[in-house]
């Protein structure tokens, strides 16, 4: 399922966005691509040296190449300067892995993350 990390650079957010949510969307939502999630995920709960080794050669470069989306997107006044890139990775991340292993929607996984972006990149208080 492992394939070469290619970085969308459409000069908008949102077009990036589309395109990493499809890539993924498209290697690991299917049966087999949720149980494979599954298994890495319990085996790097309980075993720190394959946590170490999956992070190392596969989520490092994952996060490397979302964070490059991000900056740019800061760049261009699309998101907060101050976006906390790191943290919009995990909460996306998670979101990813939580859709696909718990499918808490009938809708497709590429519609729930979509959703989820948008609220992130919103928010969902007022400042005041």
């Amino acid at each position: 399922m492992r394939d070469d990390l290619v970085i969308p650079d459409t000069d908008s957010f949102w077009g990036d966005m589309d395109i990493l949510i499809n890539n993924a969307a498209k290697k690991i939502d299917s049966p087999l691509g949720r149980q494979t999630l599954a298994l890495i995920i319990s085996t790097a709960s309980s075993n720190p040296q394959f946590a170490e080794v999956y992070w190392t050669k596969y989520t490092k470069l994952r996060r490397e190449a979302f964070s490059k989306i991000l900056e740019r997107a800061k760049s261009r006044g699309e998101i907060h300067k101050d976006a906390d890139v790191e943290l919009i990775i995990d909460l996306v991340s998670g979101s990813l892995y939580y859709a696909l292993i718990f499918k808490p929607t009938t809708e497709p996984v590429e519609a729930y993350m979509r959703r989820t972006m948008n609220l992130l990149i919103k928010g969902v208080g007022n400042r005041e």
